[in-house]
């Protein structure tokens, strides 16, 4: 089996996880630039974030053998921030040229504020600036309200809904977003969002045409193995092999495919893995055997 996840922030996560992954048949991950706990204070902050995600952070999924890609964006929790909102989406551009970011991400709502939906709109102008699709972040809170200001506001830019991955979804959401044409997304908890059991439950109703799911594990209490955690009760459930090649492979790689730096058919493996070679001068071995595992 190989799955790529798609919504994942290893920058938080420590090697084991690495390990894990790839253990379970992991083979590339998706990292959306997102909040990191506590409010940052200059855009000198993102810059270094950002260049994190493209260079540090893929060097040391590739470590494990694992492909990393990345989607690039002002989360709308910070986007209520006017001492760095404005400047993150003047910086952004640099960095939605790169060749391993492959859409825009997370943009969306959080608090349901006017100024998010201010700097919202603007990233999905810059996606459409790019030619890149978007990964939105939906509320936590009053969540049906905020599904439908994001498909307001999605709707308002005129973007196309093929390139929209709605994310964050669950029983309810999908009721509103299935006859979109957009791509559903669920994220995977252990106590909140969805489980496995009530994610094999919308997919034996509503199918897996357009479905991602995702662990979206982070610096909280998360799971990056929920999704592998999710193919398992689909095998309980009676999903045969093509059905959930479709969910963990096929849709995610075609959905980020569209902004044409992301080749599905050149990421179906686990990387070659030489933990001799260096980043910067700097390798994860921390002065241990290059040939440890």
């Amino acid at each position: 089996m190989r799955i790529f996840e798609p919504h994942i922030h290893m920058f938080s996560r420590i090697t084991d996880d690495y390990e894990a992954l790839a253990k379970e048949g992991v083979v590339a991950v998706l990292e959306p630039a997102f909040w990191l706990g506590q409010a940052r204070t200059s855009v000198g902050t993102f810059v270094d974030y950002f260049d994190t995600l493209i260079g540090w952070e893929r060097f040391r999924a590739q470590q494990f053998g694992i492909h990393h890609f990345c989607t690039m964006g002002l989360n709308p929790r910070e986007a209520n921030d006017d001492r760095i909102n404005q400047d993150v989406i003047d910086l952004l551009p640099r960095y939605l040229e790169k060749d391993s970011v492959v859409g825009v991400g997370e943009i969306g709502l959080d608090d349901q504020t006017k100024t998010e939906e201010k700097f919202f709109a603007a990233q999905i102008e810059l996606a459409a600036a790019h030619d890149l699709p978007i990964l939105i972040h939906t509320p936590h809170r009053d969540k049906m309200k905020g599904f439908q200001r994001c498909i307001d506001i999605v709707r308002e830019q005129g973007f196309p809904w093929e390139r929209v991955l709605l994310d964050h979804g669950n029983e309810e959401t999908i009721k509103i977003t299935r006859d979109l044409g957009c791509w559903s997304g669920f994220s995977i908890y252990p106590n909140t969002k969805m489980s496995p059991e009530r994610m094999v439950q919308i997919l034996l109703e509503h199918g897996i045409d357009h479905m991602i799911v995702n662990s979206a594990a982070d610096w909280g209490v998360s799971d990056p193995l929920m999704v592998p955690k999710t193919v398992a009760r689909m095998r309980e459930a009676g999903f045969d092999g093509a059905q959930i090649d479709q969910l963990v492979w096929g849709n995610p790689t075609s959905f980020f495919a569209q902004g044409g730096r992301l080749d599905p058919a050149a990421i179906g493996e686990l990387l070659p893995v030489d933990r001799r070679e260096t980043f910067t001068g700097n390798s994860i071995l921390r002065g241990q055997d290059p040939n440890a595992k």
